[in-house]
């Protein structure tokens, strides 16, 4: 089991050599801190907590300056713990980059979903809405809310109320790329939340398995530049070297030429 911490920024799609066309979501990844070790001694469990996003210290209290001050680092907006580790392996202030993963992984990605503000039962339920002609007065109501008894509404009636903003978990989704250089997952399909919405990625529970990498399509342009100068000069001296042999047809024609600059 292992995770990191990223920052969701949109989706954009990647082609395979073999033609295939995949939808991916960027997340982009900072180097993550280690901002705590819990252990089973002291804890009654083992865990890490990972820290991302630097925080100004302008707006952060005292408790989070002194929580980080232990891994010797900045404040962080986002800290998340991981279980399920060998937190020997693991120790405070260390740095865990995007090169923690490998592509072909397939991971579980939790985030914050989207806010739909308070929502009636058919947009948050699915639920059919009554007849809409022929003197019906029950078109979009929520109907029978519970039994004869008890007089009140059972405990996980479907009902109105606020939609999104939850906590969601995607699981099974494939690494498509690990961008080292721009500190970037290219993950397959979509993943809850907005954008610049933070989200956990980690080893997936049901299948912690690995595919076969996908070899993408690269659209980068070399471009060769020549030095003309150098050619030239390559050219001039070869022409230079080779021996001149003077004729009867090149006396006459620098003669002629003279002449003609004398007329003139």
């Amino acid at each position: 089991m292992k995770g990191i911490l990223g920052r969701k920024v949109g989706m954009t799609e990647v082609f395979t050599t073999n033609g295939l066309l995949i939808p991916v979501t960027v997340v982009e990844v900072e180097p993550n801190v280690i901002t705590q070790i819990k252990t089973v001694e002291k804890d009654g469990y083992n865990s890490i907590q990972l820290g991302a996003f630097t925080k100004r210290e302008k707006v952060s209290n005292k408790p989070e300056m002194g929580h980080v001050k232990k891994a010797n680092t900045t404040p962080k907006r986002f800290l998340k713990e991981i279980k399920g580790l060998d937190v020997s392996n693991y120790e405070v202030g260390q740095i865990i980059g995007v090169d923690t993963f490998e592509v072909g992984e397939l991971v579980d990605v939790t985030g914050t979903s989207k806010g739909k503000g308070f929502q009636g039962t058919i947009k948050r339920h699915n639920f059919s809405r009554g007849p809409m002609s022929h003197g019906s007065h029950y078109h979009r109501a929520v109907g029978s809310r519970g039994p004869m008894r008890p007089m009140r509404v059972l405990k996980g009636k479907k009902l109105p109320g606020h939609m999104g903003n939850e906590q969601v978990t995607i699981q099974n989704l494939e690494i498509i790329a690990v961008d080292v250089e721009n500190n970037c997952l290219l993950i397959s399909g979509n993943i809850p939340g907005p954008k610049k919405g933070y989200v956990l990625v980690r080893t997936a529970v049901k299948n912690g398995g690995k595919k076969e990498p996908k070899e993408l399509v690269s659209y980068v342009v070399e471009e060769i530049v020549e030095d003309t100068n150098e050619t030239i000069t390559e050219e001039v001296t070869e022409v230079v070297e080779e021996p001149v042999e003077e004729t009867a047809e090149t006396t006459e024609t620098v003669e002629e030429t003279s002449q003609k600059e004398g007329e003139e």
